[in-house]
């Protein structure tokens, strides 16, 4: 930690809720303002403690909850946010254990004292660790993405947690642990490459004196628990990875069920689950849904079917673990009993057109009901399966859900087709209202326009981008890495879909307010960032406006005009822009805020339409197929 805390301009403007032309404006305008005590000419630094009486002086820093202050100032001193929450973690350990000496030990944590002392008075070294670990694993641009509370719930139920001892392989910070925590464990054990975040999962443990530790290393290449077995495994294993250790572990005795292949290191996380678990005992994990098909992987798979080890997979819905946006799959196993005769079903549930919040009660349920009678039928159209393992011991040995569903019956997609047209009409009903009320100008189309090179040189925006792919061959996705905004997200109105894989020749941090326009697209297309911390994609413009000069909605309806289409596309086609050349209307701040609204209006009009259109060829589909297999019926009307 650094002894005097330091913030820069940006983290400033964050501070106090304003733009980062506000904060050079105060610089400029103010001669009071705190002076740079580190950093570059480009990038100056700020005494955190200064910059705070400052704001506090002038009105611009709103009264902070103890622990909102204490994480701000624990994240400006730090290093590393784990790091920092480590130290605090273990200082409110040493506290709890010893009834609260007078100082830390460490001198490093001795400007926050106050802030750590205040906290504890009011929550307790518990309540301070949690209510700073929030803040902590809150989404935010360079924060780790943890497992969702909702979901590592399902998976500790579904593992069985209860009772017994617990073990997470890939423990990250600790999200599965401390739902096998909630869940009843007796004991909870974890391994985690990362340091830091190893040390926080122990620590919350520890607070909670909880039997077990977690270990500081590489589970498949230095497994810290060799040799031992436990009730249950839960794991949240890294996607992807292509250095894993294949070579050296090509004889492991953990895997039981066949050699990992080099490009399945999902399955090879799979059998180390399966060799840390006692008899009868079950181990989830959270994994990419390809690994249900791919080729590779056909024997592994297989193999685990044959003898009774995969009891069922389970297609969530997407979103359901930032940032991965599709689908992923739950993969429950357990470790047969020795001489035990394998069960002839495998169960297969497709909860990917759910919604979470619904959805995890109800795979549950069904999930218990199979363990209980696993040799019974179970059969919910369009939902679940118990199939015969016979059945998935084909030449592909696809364990996709989705694909091994009955069809939908004719009752089920009279349901679905009664709830869509709803759904249809409901968003047709609307449409009327989201419609911005416009009338005609008087004096008809007229006024100045500035061109967007124009605004910028004037520094009423920031033009950054258009990002390219990166020359160097390195990279890869970053697991857990940020998600990243692409042009197709654009084009849809879409939330990032996108993922870091190292190849972006720099990172650019969309912030709310933001301004993106596709650099190629079949018509000029601008949308505003809502939310922070994507990262920008590839062929995508970013134009920040100065909030004091330019409103973010104003400046989005004015770029995607059908003039600025033909202004801003090259001459050798129209299906590239240089937004550099599009033409802004020059308003004041007030009339550009009106416009603005019809804008977003516009803007909320136009994700209906795309929402209605998607909804009525669903239906047209739904009542085609209804139809020809019989399942619907024509009404007979008399002429």
């Amino acid at each position: 930690m650094q002894e005097t805390p330091t913030i820069t301009a940006a983290e400033i403007a964050r501070l106090a809720g304003v733009g980062r032309a506000a904060v050079s404006n105060w610089r400029k305008r103010h001669a009071d303002f705190p002076a740079p005590v580190g950093g570059t000419a480009a990038s100056p630094e700020f005494d955190l403690g200064q910059v705070e009486q400052w704001l506090h002086a002038q009105g611009k820093l709103p009264e902070l909850a103890s622990a909102d202050r204490l994480w701000r100032h624990l994240a400006a001193a730090s290093q590393s946010p784990a790091a920092g929450l480590a130290a605090v973690g273990a200082l409110l350990l040493a506290r709890q254990r010893v009834q609260r000496p007078g100082r830390s030990a460490d001198p490093q944590l001795k400007p926050l004292l106050p802030d750590i002392d205040a906290l504890v008075d009011e929550l307790g070294p518990q309540g301070a660790f949690d209510a700073l670990w929030q803040r902590f694993s809150a989404p935010g641009p360079g924060r780790p993405f943890a497992t969702p509370d909702d979901l590592a719930d399902l998976m500790a139920g579904l593992a069985g947690v209860g009772g017994g001892s617990v073990l997470d392989p890939a423990a990250g910070s600790g999200a599965t642990l401390r739902a096998a925590v909630r869940a009843g464990c007796t004991s909870a054990y974890g391994q985690e490459i990362d340091e830091d975040l190893a040390r926080l999962a122990g620590l919350w443990l520890a607070l909670r004196d909880v039997a077990g530790e977690v270990c500081t290393g590489d589970s498949l290449r230095a497994d810290a628990f060799a040799g031992r077995t436990f009730d249950a495994v839960v794991c949240h294993p890294p996607f992807g990875t292509t250095n894993w250790g294949d070579e050296e572990l090509g004889h492991d005795p953990r895997w039981i069920v066949g050699t990992t292949p080099r490009t399945e290191p999902e399955l090879a996380w799979a059998q180390h689950a399966l060799a840390h678990l006692r008899a009868g005992g079950h181990a989830v994990l959270l994994m990419p849904p390809t690994v249900a098909s791919r080729r590779a992987g056909r024997r592994i798979r297989a193999e685990l079917l044959r003898r009774g080890a995969l009891r069922a997979v389970i297609a969530l819905p997407p979103g359901v673990a930032a940032p991965h946006g599709v689908p992923l799959h739950l993969w429950v196993l357990r470790r047969p009993a020795p001489d035990a005769p394998p069960p002839a079903r495998t169960l297969l549930i497709d909860a990917a057109g759910g919604d979470a919040a619904e959805t995890c009660p109800r795979i549950l349920a069904v999930w218990r009901a199979f363990a209980a009678a696993p040799d019974a039928e179970v059969e919910e159209v369009g939902f679940a399966r118990a199939v015969p393992v016979i059945e998935l011991l084909d030449e592909e040995v696809d364990l996709t859900p989705a694909r091994r569903q009955p069809a939908v019956g004719g009752e089920a997609t009279g349901e679905h087709l009664v709830r869509t047209r709803e759904r249809l009409a409901a968003i047709v009903g609307d449409l009327p209202g989201l419609m911005p009320q416009v009338t005609p100008a008087p004096e008809g189309p007229d006024g100045e326009f500035l061109s967007v090179g124009e605004l910028a040189r004037a520094g009423a925006l920031q033009l950054l981008g258009p990002i390219r792919a990166s020359s160097s061959e390195g990279g890869g996705p970053s697991v857990g890495g940020p998600s990243v905004l692409t042009v197709q997200d654009v084009l849809s109105g879409e939330g990032p879909s996108g993922r870091d894989d190292g190849r972006l020749d720099q990172e650019i941090r969309l912030a709310a307010g933001d301004v993106v326009v596709p650099m190629i697209a079949r018509q000029l297309t601008a949308r505003v960032v809502t939310t922070d911390g994507a990262l920008l994609g590839r062929n995508l413009y970013l134009l920040r406006p100065n909030p004091a000069a330019l409103n973010s909605w104003f400046l989005a309806g004015q770029l995607r005009t059908s003039a600025n289409e033909k202004q801003a596309s090259s001459l050798s086609g129209t299906l590239r822009f240089d937004i550099r050349r599009a033409q802004v209307r020059r308003l004041s701040l007030d009339e550009q805020r009106v416009h603005g609204e019809a804008f977003l209006r516009l803007d909320a009009f136009e994700s209906a339409i795309r929402q209605a259109t998607a909804l009525g060829a669903e239906l047209v589909q739904l009542t085609a197929d209804g139809l020809a297999n019989g399942g619907l019926r024509p009404e007979h009307r008399p002429r």
